[in-house]
């Protein structure tokens, strides 16, 4: 098997190759114009779109592990510029289901024969995926969904992700610095999601979970699981029909409050982050419905994920400070979660943050201050500033998702105002405040030790110092290496003037002009070293990347 799988492995990685071949090529003229040599070119957006458009289609054409990897790749602003990212928001995992023999293979190879597990089964699936495909049957009298793995699909999975893993050394060599640290952990983050996703038994465990933390909320409805009749590859749930939240027409005809819905969502999520920690990281609109009481119907469990506490404290924080518009403080959080560089232009970054916060409360903005806020950003010389650590990533995917069921259901929703009122409500204003005054009075006890303790020091200090018993230690920090290339330019310098020294003493008092041609050209490459090091390194410049569906629309306007 495993020599099958290496085999299938090798050869995806050359389809692989092929099919993204046009866009390698375009990406290297990107970096030398005429492949092995000339200048870089400038890439215009809608360049860029088509591109995308390119690479959309790619992913499709590779089948089922890469349209997942292309939906990952949606929530990664900090890997792709705005272009790909609107492109690949729209990637769904819908395709053809398996016929039905095929699934019923692995269906009765996890619980048996179907007719005598179930008192019936519709063999016509209900939805397809590139995973797995649901249908539904009854079960001891009761109306269920039965989640069936597609058949096959772990030996092309592995095999996919093998191509992946050697692809990666390839796409580190079109992007900077900043994309790298985000690209290292790409590969083990979408190999764990993809494998995870697989697993059905851990669907369920966090169905349940996620269940027993919303026990006794009406707003909400999740399925049970039947442990009986589900494995690895199986998932037999309760059956429970809705309207499909995106359906605005057939809501407002039931007579539901959009806007009530949309508060119910938000206010799930914001418990699910920031209070439980473990959370449904898939609420695009297939998977989400509304029932006839206007209760949020939950599906597909599949993609889940947990926060750990660090960032669930810092998602409060970064709440607080967004509704108090603290700039200094959003960016204080966004760099302590290893969200933002730390070199970021502070007063750049504050502008933007404002806009943003503008925007998120549906404020009209001008469009002149929209482009002057983008002039500054695109001038201003730093490395891409946004990162997205692996954590965070899929806590981004839903709050993006979430805000745009939310918009959809009503454009004038306040995202900043329900986290507010949720926030008070639960009283993390209180505890945060409470936080700011023991770390106020720790400051203050801290400060008045140093009171009594500095000028004994300070005296002890100048009494070393007056006997000539003072000895300082200094220790640099040298990460970007200044040194060692000052080092280098000395001896290319010394060794070179040496050199021109020489042929000159040769030609002018030995009347030997041939050695001195010959002294010359030995030192010529110490002279293209000193040149090359003064050159300055390209670097990438980054533009801050919003999800938020208005920034989207001002740009395009």
């Amino acid at each position: 098997m495993v020599t099958l799988v290496n085999f299938r492995a090798y050869w995806r990685f050359l389809v692989v190759i092929r099919r993204f071949s046009p866009l390698i090529v375009a990406y290297w003229r990107d970096r030398k114009r005429f492949l092995l040599f000339g200048g870089s070119r400038d890439v215009d957006p809608a360049t860029q779109r088509e591109r995308a458009d390119v690479l959309l289609d790619i992913l499709l054409t590779l089948g089922p592990t890469f349209i997942k990897l292309g939906q990952l790749l949606s929530t990664r602003p900090d890997l792709l510029p705005p272009a790909y990212i609107e492109v690949l928001e729209g990637l769904q995992d819908d395709v053809p289901p398996a016929p039905w023999e095929e699934s019923k293979q692995v269906l009765e190879a996890e619980l048996g024969p179907v007719d005598e597990v179930f008192d019936d089964f519709d063999t016509e699936s209900i939805s397809g995926a590139s995973l797995g495909q649901v249908y539904t049957a009854t079960y001891e009298g009761e109306d269920v969904a039965i989640k069936v793995r597609r058949p096959g699909i772990e030996e092309l999975v592995e095999a996919d992700l093998k191509a992946i893993r050697w692809s990666l050394p390839l796409v580190r060599r079109f992007i900077g610095g900043g994309r790298a640290f985000s690209l290292e952990n790409l590969s083990d983050e979408f190999a764990k999601t993809i494998r995870e996703e697989m697993d059905y038994r851990r669907e369920r465990e966090m169905l349940e979970e996620i269940k027993g933390n919303f026990a006794g909320n009406d707003r909400i409805r999740i399925p049970r699981t039947y442990e009986a009749v589900s494995g690895p590859r199986v998932l037999t749930m309760e059956y429970i029909g809705g309207t499909k939240i995106s359906r605005i027409d057939e809501l407002d005809d039931a007579g539901l409050d959009r806007s009530a819905i949309a508060e119910t969502l938000q206010e799930v999520y914001l418990q699910m982050i920031i209070d439980d920690g473990v959370f449904h990281a898939d609420p695009h609109p297939g998977n989400l419905a509304v029932d006839d009481d206007g209760a949020v119907i939950f599906y597909d469990f599949g993609m889940s994920g947990r926060v750990d506490p660090f960032v669930q404290e810092k998602i409060v924080e970064f709440y607080v400070a967004v509704a108090r518009q603290d700039t200094d403080a959003i960016l204080d959080t966004l760099i302590s979660m290893g969200t933002l560089s730390p070199e970021v232009d502070r007063d750049v970054m504050g502008e933007v943050m404002e806009l943003a916060i503008a925007d998120a409360r549906g404020e009209d903005i001008e469009q002149y201050r929209v482009n002057q806020i983008i002039e500054q950003v695109e001038s201003t010389i730093y490395e891409f500033p946004l990162r997205l650590p692996r954590n965070l990533a899929l806590v981004l995917r839903v709050a993006t998702v979430v805000e745009g069921v939310c918009v959809t259901l009503d454009p004038e929703f306040d995202f900043i105002s329900t986290a507010t009122d949720y926030l008070e409500r639960e009283g993390y204003y209180e505890r945060t405040a409470k936080e700011l005054a023991e770390n106020a009075g720790r400051q203050v006890q801290r400060t008045t030790e140093a009171l009594f303790t500095v000028p004994p020091k300070a005296d002890a200090f100048l009494d070393r110092a007056n006997r000539g018993d003072l000895h300082v230690e200094v220790s640099l920090d040298d990460d970007s290496r200044v040194l060692d290339k000052l080092a280098v330019r000395i001896a290319y310098s010394v060794l070179l003037a040496v050199g021109v020294l020489s042929a000159t003493i040769l030609y002018s008092f030995a009347d030997e002009w041939r050695l001195a041609v010959v002294v010359l050209l030995l030192a010529s490459p110490l002279a293209i070293g000193l040149y090359r090091s003064f050159r300055k390194k390209r670097t990438i410049p980054g533009n801050p990347q919003f999800t938020r569906q208005g920034m989207k629309k001002q740009r395009e306007d």
